[in-house]
């Protein structure tokens, strides 16, 4: 064992403890003072059903479509040289450095009736702002850092000439993908859908402002439970926070478990 791991170890669990383990228990013990009875209706109410659903699915299909445009962005950046490429590769961090709260203006200002696109778009029937689009919209937005900088050191360390000896061989570009680059790949694009996933359940600044916040319709669970918070509704918010904390955690367990499951799959192979 190396010197030092008791030392390092115990500043370890001081941290995670201090701002994980901790915050998190208090959050329980909050919730195990309600009554079962009570904590079921508020979170089976319709419209906390309504805004699970709605932040669940949103937060899937954004992660989904980063997943596929994300990889193909740090696929750009990790093969090409292009003019601007640095450009580029600077405004993928955006998401990471800009205040939700302007993430959000600036995507109403867009989207909006009255925005660039939004003006272009719904004349035809498309409406983006104020709906579940104009969410999935600000969440992808969010997320897509998450899965282009998790994949593009993968491709950069992973050397072209092997999908030149697969070419070589008479691999076909789909089976060359197949064969060579989705078995290294698949366990770390998993990685970014969890990483987006999980950044796009707990959004709520760019959000707020592009979704219309109308109960039942446009309302995501961050909203609902600061909504509850306003009311001095404790006991409401901490329920609803801790089904949400419950149903993300046991989500990303299951994630976790499927990518080790891949990797020790691709060593036995």
């Amino acid at each position: 064992m190396l010197p030092g791991f008791g030392l390092t170890m115990g500043f370890t669990l001081l941290y995670l403890s201090l701002l994980v383990l901790i915050p998190l228990s208090m959050l329980f013990w909050k919730t195990s003072s309600m009554p079962i009875s009570k904590i079921w209706s508020t979170v089976t109410d319709d419209r906390v059903l309504q805004a699970f659903k709605l932040t669940f699915g949103a937060s899937f299909c954004a992660a989904l479509f980063n997943v596929f445009f994300g990889g193909l962005v740090a696929w750009v950046l990790a093969r090409y040289r292009f003019p601007g490429k640095r450009l580029i590769d600077g405004l993928v961090d955006l998401p990471f450095a800009l205040p939700t709260a302007v993430a959000g203006i600036c995507l109403v200002t867009v989207y909006s009736q009255n925005g660039w696109i939004g003006r272009i778009v719904e004349p035809h029937g498309l409406k983006i702002a104020f709906t579940p689009i104009g969410i999935t919209v600000a969440l992808i937005f969010i997320g897509l850092p998450f899965v282009v900088r998790t994949v593009q050191p993968v491709l950069e360390d992973m050397e072209a000439e092997l999908e030149e000896a697969a070419a070589s061989l008479g691999a076909t570009r789909l089976q060359t993908f197949l064969r060579v680059l989705a078995p290294p790949l698949a366990p770390v694009m998993l990685t970014g859908f969890t990483l987006a996933f999980a950044r796009a359940l707990g959004e709520y600044g760019s959000v707020v402002f592009i979704a219309g916040n109308r109960p039942y319709k446009t309302e995501i669970l961050p909203l609902l439970i600061i909504t509850k918070l306003e009311e001095y509704n404790y006991a409401g918010a901490t329920a609803i926070a801790l089904v949400m904390l419950i149903s993300s955690f046991a989500l990303l367990l299951a994630i976790n478990v499927l990518q080790a499951w891949s990797r020790k799959r691709q060593g036995t192979v």
